[in-house]
Parts: C-alpha cells; sequence; structure tokens
C-alpha cells in the first residue's frame, strides 16, 4: 500500500475524522477523493481527470512486470557521504526511512509478457529520484549486465536532477550511464524508457533520453531545467503545458504517450517486436 503523503493529507491529520474517510486518498490534480482498493485496481491514475499519481520503485516494477518475475541486482549499493556535504547524512537516513530503499533506483530483471529484460525504476520518496554516485552505479551495472546477457532494457526514469550534495561525483554518472547505454546499443539491443513525472536535470541530459524508444505518462515535466527556471532566465512567459509530455510529443522529443493501465501491454507487444527482428 502506497504511503498517504503521496496524495494529499498525512495520516495524523485524519485523526478525529470520520472513520469511513480514512482509507480515502485524494487525487493532487483534481482532490477527487478515492479509496485505496480503487487506487490499487487503477494503477493510481484518477478515474475523475486521469492524473497519473507517483509510484515507488516498487510497486512500479510490481505492477509492470510478470508475477513473481523480479530478480533485484545491486540491493545493498547505496552511497555515502564523501565530500563531509552538511547535513547529508541526515538527508540519506530520512530518504532510507521515507522510501524503505537503500538508494533512488531499484535494479534487477524479470520478464514482460513472457520476455526476459532487464529493468530498472527510480523512486520519488528517495529524495526525489536525484542521481548520485550509487545511482549511477547501479544503472551501468544493469546496462553492462544486459550487454553481457543480450537483454533489452526497460527504465521507468523520475529525477529531479544530479545530487548537488556530490558534487561533480553526481555529474559524473551522466557519462558513465551514456557510456554503458551506448556499449548496450552497439550490441544490437533495445533500451526502452518510459518518462514519468518528473524528468528533469543530469537524468533527462543522459540515460533517461538515450532510449531507442521514448514513452512518457501523461502530463509527465520532461525537460532539463524546470519552467520557472527558464522564465526567470528568459524574462518571458512560456507557453501552456511546456514541457509537459504532449508538448513534448509534439515537438519529436517523445515517441508514444502511454496511459499506464496500458503500458503492459505495450512494452510486451514491443519486446516481441524486436525478439522477432533480432
Amino acid at each position: 500500500m502506497l504511503p498517504k503523503y503521496l496524495f494529499g493529507k498525512p495520516k495524523n491529520a485524519l485523526e478525529g475524522e470520520n472513520r469511513a474517510f480514512q482509507a480515502l486518498n485524494e487525487c493532487p490534480s483534481c482532490k477527487n477523493r478515492a479509496t485505496d482498493a480503487e487506487l490499487e485496481e487503477a494503477l493510481y491514475v484518477c478515474r475523475r481527470c486521469g492524473a497519473h499519481m507517483r509510484l515507488p520503485a516498487r510497486k512500479r516494477i510490481a505492477i509492470t512486470v510478470d508475477r513473481d518475475s523480479f530478480r533485484e541486482i545491486d540491493a545493498a549499493l547505496s552511497s555515502i557521504n564523501r565530500l563531509g556535504f552538511p547535513e547529508y547524512d541526515d538527508k540519506l537516513e530520512k530518504a532510507r526511512s521515507l522510501s524503505g530503499e537503500a538508494e533512488g533506483v531499484l535494479t534487477g530483471t524479470a520478464s514482460i509478457g513472457g520476455i526476459l529484460c532487464a529493468v530498472f525504476a527510480m523512486d520519488p520518496n528517495f529524495m526525489m529520484g536525484s542521481m548520485g554516485t550509487a545511482v549511477g552505479e547501479k544503472i551501468t551495472r544493469l546496462f553492462e549486465l544486459a550487454t553481457e546477457k543480450r537483454l533489452p532494457v526497460v527504465g521507468f526514469t523520475l529525477s529531479g536532477g544530479a545530487r548537488v550534495q556530490e558534487g561533480i561525483l553526481s555529474l559524473m554518472q551522466m557519462a558513465k550511464t551514456s557510456g554503458a547505454v551506448e556499449l548496450h546499443s552497439r550490441a544490437g539491443l533495445l533500451y526502452i524508457a518510459v518518462l514519468t513525472d518528473p524528468t528533469t536535470g543530469g537524468v533527462d541530459a543522459s540515460f533517461a533520453t538515450l532510449g531507442d524508444i521514448l514513452i512518457a505518462e501523461p502530463r509527465a515535466l520532461i525537460g532539463f531545467a524546470g519552467p520557472r527556471v527558464i522564465e526567470q532566465t528568459i524574462r518571458q512567459k512560456l507557453p501552456p503545458g511546456f514541457q509537459r509530455a504532449e508538448f513534448q510529443l509534439e515537438k519529436g522529443f517523445v515517441d508514444i504517450i502511454s496511459d499506464r493501465r496500458e503500458l503492459k501491454g505495450l512494452l510486451s507487444s514491443l519486446l516481441s517486436l524486436h525478439g522477432e527482428v533480432c
């Protein structure tokens, strides 16, 4: 079950309210309420407005891959405070407690539609999926494994960018992950990137947008710098929907926008077609 804070009121804010409402969650977009069971059935897509709610990495993988097929790798790999950045150790500990994960990305192998592949998913509850040395290392290792085993890769990106607390060590992961993706591509293997909200910063400028096929969830924010930063820099108002998935599709930056409830079938078809071509 997903934490209450993803959908509106924190759990303690519900104290004293009618017990009938305790199992209700609120859509962050239209404020429509739904029970845990209704959200689970709809894969955490609002039935009223279609908003796609952010998902923890394990939930994301669980609703995408074949049942009981996921095998995690590098589970214990995590960042340390190499630069002695103030309060970073506390932030890491809080992120681990909040997400239940050792790091901001979950990696492993699984089957989708019966086809074995390497998979990764970034976690919004771990410092908004920010990329540090461990995130870059885990993704690099996954692509290296996929190249060795000749597996396609399916990745779910979500990130606020590179982790400032790790300085240049974080920025170096852009080159490292990009190199691993390139070697995987040269081996004639498929990489499908699913861009979720938000995919920004150094992640957007590296492995997130190097996929052979770029799929975006509806209304996902995709770009290097955020709209507010751009507006403040150029001192102009940006057009409505700028950098959202629909805007990026119109401009040719992404290939497909897929509703989450149809995504597993789409991925299965794409993986199957790639297997036939190979």
